[in-house]
């Protein structure tokens, strides 16, 4: 393939690329974005040389147009609409980062303060919707029930659900930012048998949600704003990630014109996945495994070992290939968490601390990037803040919404965009004649 020189100024076309198959040939435009690599539109491939793209997983594929969020894995940075992450976790607040994911500029004060009012006075969610809880069983993973009861809400909001309509866009947005902390609060409130506590107006989000999940009626619950701030800073660092799976699979289901709930409802079932949103579950449940720090020489010998099949969980990142830069605030958060509360002594919580030292200092984790990651230090933090490890991804979730539900409503208006109907290679039998059930021996 060969790359031939600029092409006379065509919006976002640096230069042509020039692709040989079998005497057909075939220039594909080479696009450049603001920053990262450019990309090869091979858009018209099919149709210039009968052949498509062969790639598992989408991972060298740029399935759309996007100006939400950037990384690049390999310097260990990620921006949300050109912020770094770290700025944003250190000095806004997630209804700000939230504005900013959605409108693409920082709010003014007069903006936020008519944006923090409308996320809080759609905090409540239909008092029918209460009842679809008791459908569940009371072991059942809030996971499971999120999918379904956001999905439900496409069937109590009609007025929010015609997706050529920008205003109904907006209520929609709204809706699902607002009304994804109870939900996920009435979740965990029926899996442990307490009553449900309904939102308060007067609190943040954060502590909005804390009171939630840990107010019960018969007593006042006192917010603890090191508690409130942290888990601020763990949305804002979960509220965006780029055309991640969840993310991916939102898109996917708006392209054929889906409600937002139910794409929603549909980015929810993908981030259940042990694989995507579960990673910080199983790195707890891996410090769990090894209980002691005396037993820490032994699974980092398994680690180092490829024959062992063992993984350390929370080390390493598929797209960072240096430090996550979330992992570093998330690390700073971990310990201010722990200082509070005065658990450093916890012996799970010992041992997440050697492992940390030794994964900082150990020349072959070093060698191999595999520093903690975000996953590592969230899961650490959130069990010391009192959630079990079912309610992790469920937190996720929470941060998520606003990332989904900006890249939906980008995707909905962009006029290159066409429903999603990714190709294969087929492997299977070529054509043959059905043969009569007598007739088969």
């Amino acid at each position: 393939m060969n790359v031939h020189d600029k092409t006379g100024g065509t919006p976002g076309v640096s230069s042509v690329a020039k692709l040989m198959l079998e005497g057909k040939a075939c220039d594909m435009p080479v696009r450049s974005g603001t920053i990262g690599p450019d990309v090869i539109d091979v858009a018209k491939l099919y149709k210039d040389t009968g052949c498509f793209t062969y790639d598992p997983g989408f991972t060298s594929t740029a399935n759309c147009v996007s100006r939400i969020t950037y990384i690049d894995g390999d310097a260990g940075v990620l921006l949300y609409r050109g912020y770094p992450i770290d700025q944003l976790a250190q000095d806004a607040s997630f209804l700000e980062t939230c504005y900013l994911l959605m409108h693409g500029e920082l709010p003014t004060a007069e903006q936020y303060v008519k944006f923090k009012k409308t996320i809080t006075n759609h905090t409540m969610v239909h008092e029918q919707m209460t009842k679809f809880f008791t459908g569940f069983r009371r072991d059942a993973h809030p996971m499971a029930v999120m999918v379904g009861v956001v999905g439900a809400l496409s069937a109590f909001y009609h007025d929010s659900t015609d997706i050529n309509d920008a205003h109904q866009r907006q209520i929609a947005s709204h809706r699902m930012i607002a009304k994804m902390p109870t939900i996920a609060a009435m979740a965990y409130k029926y899996s442990i048998g307490q009553p449900f506590i309904y939102p308060r107006n007067d609190l943040d989000f954060a502590s909005n949600f804390l009171q939630m999940c840990f107010a019960v009626p018969c007593e006042p619950y006192e917010i603890n704003p090191v508690m409130s701030r942290a888990l601020d800073r763990i949305f804002i660092l979960h509220a965006d990630h780029e055309q991640n799976a969840s993310t991916s699979t939102v898109r996917l289901a708006g392209s054929s014109g889906a409600n937002p709930f139910a794409c929603v409802a549909a980015g929810i079932a993908c981030l259940w996945g042990p694989a995507h949103g579960g990673a910080n579950e199983a790195a707890l449940q891996m410090l769990e495994e090894i209980g002691t720090v005396d037993r820490i020489p032994e699974y980092i010998a398994k680690a180092k070992d490829k024959n062992s099949g063992f993984r350390l969980m929370g080390f390493g990142h598929r797209v960072y290939k240096n430090y996550d830069p979330r992992a570093k605030v998330m690390q700073a958060t971990c310990h201010e968490v722990l200082d509070a509360l005065g658990k450093k002594n916890e012996p799970l919580l010992a041992v997440a601390m050697e492992l940390e030292r030794i994964a900082l200092h150990d020349p072959y984790f070093i060698e191999k990037k595999l520093y903690p990651n975000i996953d590592f230090y969230s899961g650490i933090t959130l069990k010391a803040m009192g959630f079990p490890t079912s309610m992790f991804t469920v937190l996720f979730a929470i941060a998520r919404t606003v990332g989904w539900i900006s890249q939906w409503r980008e995707m909905i208006e962009d006029p290159e965009q066409r429903i999603g109907r990714p190709r294969q290679l087929y492997l299977g039998e070529p054509k043959r004649d059905f043969v009569k059930f007598d007739k088969r021996t």
